[in-house]
């Protein structure tokens, strides 16, 4: 389980040093997620067309390390876009990954960005 949670690191947008093509913004659905591969990471991808958002982070539930996040509920939390486990409904933040619950788990975030309908996902390899 350690494992599987220090593969992923949050990584803002100015320390992108790989830009990896996830999709099409056709590809994913609104206002829910999508999962994506990238080497060994599972990536949930966010369309929150209320907000007219993209938002990325580790499809891993860190509460109990499940795969499930993609599948979670999206919402706003005092203006905070988050996202809720489908499992446990543990909530984290999709703007910085903490824990919205007051919980220690924090999940890794992801900069995404979207030139002509392609969303690219922002990576440090």
């Amino acid at each position: 389980m350690e494992e599987i949670l220090n593969q992923y690191e949050t990584v803002h947008p100015n320390d992108a040093t790989i830009w990896f093509k996830a999709g099409n913004v056709e590809d994913f659905p609104t206002n829910r997620g999508g999962c994506i591969k990238y080497k060994n990471k599972q990536i949930a991808i966010f369309n929150f067309t209320r907000r007219n958002e993209w938002y990325a982070c580790q499809n891993a539930c860190p509460h109990k390390m499940e795969m499930v996040l993609a599948r979670g509920m999206t919402g706003s939390a005092d203006d905070i876009p988050k996202i809720a486990c489908p499992m446990h409904k543990k909530t984290f933040s999709l703007v910085d990954g903490s824990n919205l619950n007051a919980e220690d788990y924090k999940i890794a975030i992801y900069p995404v960005k979207i030139i002509e309908k392609e969303v690219f996902i922002g990576f440090t390899d």
